[in-house]
């Protein structure tokens, strides 16, 4: 799936064939999804929508016959769907915990880029359009958090402890973009990922029982 950043006012690339294959669409996708993290959804106009994507209304509502509800619905869908292939499964499926956890940070340092990108699904859940896609929203939080707690419990977490953890570092990582957006600053993002990233790989009470404590440097 491709996720370019596009500047305002650059439309994709032969229009006329777009839709024409999954490739396609997943480029539409795309081109969408930056519309909505720039705008909201409530701030999407298809006059936007269309400078962006370049097609025409009809050509819109031909694509997504229910409208912009459709677009973003679909936009959200694929953004989920590459968290379920590129972080949460990982997660659930690494023989190493903590290598998953360390591709996990790594993943979304790559796809919120370095705390240059917004997350569309919370500024969907801040916004007047929450409501319409309540479950979609729930069901991402929640799949994240599920998927980092279980990596939890293989490092030797109780369930209550890795389900604790895993809350503060989701967290963590959203409030982060929204601070690193605030004060101008994308070091914010990676500074907060780094502090997270390492007090989940730390030793702590009833959890990663295996795992050494860096050795204290000499003086």
């Amino acid at each position: 799936m491709t996720y370019e950043l596009r500047k305002q006012g650059t439309r994709l690339a032969e229009p006329a064939r777009a839709k024409s294959s999954p490739e396609s669409r997943a480029e539409l996708l795309s081109a969408l999804g930056e519309v909505f993290r720039a705008h909201g959804y409530e701030g999407a106009s298809l006059a936007l929508i269309s400078e962006a994507t370049g097609l025409g209304k009809g050509s819109l509502y031909h694509f997504f016959p229910d409208g912009k509800e459709q677009m973003a619905a679909e936009v959200l869908a694929s953004i989920d769907a590459w968290f379920v292939t590129e972080i949460y499964r990982p997660l659930r499926k690494a023989s190493d915990p903590r290598r998953g956890i360390i591709d996990m940070f790594s993943g979304v340092d790559n796809y919120f880029r370095s705390g240059r990108r917004v997350c569309l699904i919370g500024v969907v859940a801040l916004g007047n359009a929450r409501d319409l896609f309540a479950d979609r929203v729930k069901d991402y939080f929640a799949a994240w958090i599920d998927a980092l707690a279980a990596a939890l419990r293989k490092l030797g977490h109780s369930p209550a402890t890795a389900r604790h953890l895993s809350e503060q570092a989701v967290l963590e990582i959203q409030g982060a973009l929204v601070l690193a957006r605030a004060v101008d600053d994308p070091q914010v993002f990676s500074r907060t990922l780094l502090r997270s990233q390492k007090r989940l790989l730390e030793t702590a009470d009833g959890g990663a029982a295996g795992h050494r404590r860096p050795k204290a440097v000499k003086r």
